[in-house]
């Protein structure tokens, strides 16, 4: 999926075990795919053909300005597994390939103005307001690239595989071979040296695509500076049967601290094609991703939400959401970030995985009984806090006289919060 910033954490994963980038808790900017193509295709890279169509009566005038053998029409929602959707009217899958023109008109008119709801969204689902219908490509070969500001390298590095179209962790853990890491210097960027040397190296062999590779490259780079990116990753960078290079997808991140430079940028975003609770998180700075599972987790930092997710799993459990409060969280924040999961029917318990470094252990605890009592909490709640002040926040949380489980350990609380949710 073409987007700002992923819905999906693999990226992070792969940010981590290819590049060994060190993840913050920072706000991303979330655009749709077609707006994101827009981006690409400003800066000179290539894409595929497209049209937007937010009004059925437009539909037809939206379709004249293309012609394929094959269609691409998708549902543009900020949410992953569209393909594997389903609508309110019962339609299914947000992504649909067909030859037929004709049938391009009925599958549009079965998704704008109905809700999607995949593995990511809520039971109700985000509201459908525009659909994308693109030309399919012949694609004879895939490759993949990524620029990103890698801390490790004190900037921005180059990642090329040969292997594109896959998941790049998992051509990092079995092919490390087919992964190149190049650092560059954020002066001179990618070169023509750089670039005819990785175009190379993706196996863009023939002159006329070599040179159309490297014309890309140089581009991608372009667009990383002039959006103020944190990463712009195409996987696909693919090689069509007739010869040409395009980017078929595409994950582009930056964070708020350009927004001074990229307020044309930042006022694209649409909240209303959020997952409602992410949107939701967002107003009052804390980052919120949608699982399919009962555990509810609140934690501080995205590295010890990682950790949090993977000891549930262990323990038999399963994540019903990555929900980061920061480093600099306040009790409010405390009390809307419960607000958020005690408001989501899946959630059968919360998990509080907390390390006190900057924010304060005390800070959460407050915050913790005062949502308790406010919100009349009446699911089971596993607190387990460590670090700055964290005796004070333990005797709040005992002389509270709420009926919190308390924990010492990360796995100890793992554990009760799974046992929570099977009794």
């Amino acid at each position: 999926m073409l987007r700002f910033t992923s819905q999906k954490l693999c990226s992070r994963q792969m940010l981590n075990k290819v590049s060994k980038f060190n993840i913050k808790q920072v706000r991303y900017l979330s655009l749709l795919e077609y707006q994101s193509k827009e981006l690409l295709r400003d800066c000179g890279v290539s894409v595929q053909n497209f049209a937007i169509v937010d009004d059925l009566n437009k539909a037809n005038s939206a379709l004249q300005k293309l012609s394929a053998e094959e269609y691409v029409i998708k549902a543009q929602v900020l949410a992953g597994g569209r393909g594997k959707g389903w609508f309110d009217n019962g339609f299914k899958g947000g992504v649909h390939l067909t030859k037929d023109r004709k049938a391009v008109i009925d599958v549009a008119k079965n998704m704008l103005g109905h809700r999607l709801i995949t593995k990511q969204t809520s039971k109700d689902g985000i509201l459908v307001q525009k659909v994308m219908i693109a030309e399919s490509v012949n694609i004879a070969r895939e490759t993949y690239i990524c620029i990103l500001m890698d801390r490790q390298h004190n900037g921005p590095v180059l990642i090329a595989s040969p292997a594109g179209g896959m998941d790049i962790e998992t051509v990092a853990e079995k092919s490390p071979e087919l992964i190149r890491t190049i650092p560059l210097d954020i002066y001179y960027g990618i070169n023509d040296e750089i670039a005819k040397d990785v175009s190379i190296f993706l196996g863009f062999v023939d002159p006329t695509i070599q040179e159309k590779a490297i014309y890309e490259l140089k581009n991608l780079w372009k667009l990383f500076v002039d959006i103020d990116a944190l990463q712009v990753e195409i996987n696909p960078l693919v090689e069509t049967i007739d010869k040409q290079v395009i980017a078929v997808d595409a994950k582009i991140a930056f964070d708020d601290n350009a927004q001074f430079r990229q307020q044309d940028l930042f006022a694209l975003e649409d909240s209303d094609t959020k997952d409602p609770r992410e949107a939701d998180a967002s107003r009052f700075n804390l980052n919120y991703i949608g699982m399919d599972g009962d555990i509810g987790c609140l934690v501080n930092g995205a590295g010890l939400a990682m950790a949090t997710m993977d000891i549930i799993k262990l323990n038999g459990g399963s994540p019903a959401n990555f929900l980061d409060v920061g480093g600099s969280v306040k009790e409010d924040q405390v009390y809307q970030a419960f607000r958020i999961l005690s408001e989501d029917p899946k959630v059968k318990v919360i998990l509080v995985n907390v390390f006190g470094g900057i924010v304060n252990c005390a800070t959460i605890a407050k915050g913790i009984i005062t949502a308790s009592r406010n919100l009349k909490l009446k699911i089971p709640l596993v607190v387990r806090l460590e670090g700055t002040n964290v005796t004070e926040a333990k005797v709040l949380l005992a002389e509270s006289n709420l009926p919190i489980v308390t924990a010492n350990d990360l796995d100890e609380a793992a554990k009760k919060a799974v046992n929570s949710v099977k009794t």
